[in-house]
């Protein structure tokens, strides 16, 4: 049963994550949210819910230890990455202190993803 519930609950978020990272104009206007300026909320949102959506799928591949650092891992690529893409694709929709300051926000959270990537990398070793 607990299984089953990270499952479905992974599929509620990857199915949100995935309609917020593309948030379509006729979406948006069926389910009568507000508009917003740039789609760069939304997609961020998207991001981070795409990557808890992953999160439990490896949760529930894994039995009921929780996220732990794989699903830090997903969580914090996903999300980071949206913003990655978005400061690469659309630089200009950002002043040049808000593009630093989300630049050392993916940065910080890239570079936690990497560490944890290394650890559990070194821990696989270990355990061979």
């Amino acid at each position: 049963m607990g299984r089953s519930l990270l499952l479905v609950d992974a599929l509620i978020n990857l199915v949100f994550g995935a309609l917020l990272l593309i948030y379509p104009q006729r979406l948006v206007d069926a389910l009568g949210l507000p508009e917003t300026a740039t789609r760069f909320y939304p997609t961020v949102l998207g991001g981070v819910l795409f990557g808890i959506g992953l999160a439990l799928v490896i949760a529930a591949r894994g039995g009921n230890s929780g996220l732990g650092l794989d699903g830090a891992i997903a969580i914090n690529l996903c999300g980071a990455g949206v913003v990655v893409g978005w400061l690469a694709t659309t630089p200009h929709a950002f002043s040049a202190r808000g593009r630093l300051t989300l630049w050392l926000i993916a940065s910080a959270v890239i570079g936690i993803g990497l560490v944890e990537i290394s650890h559990r990398a070194a821990s696989r070793r270990r355990q061979r």
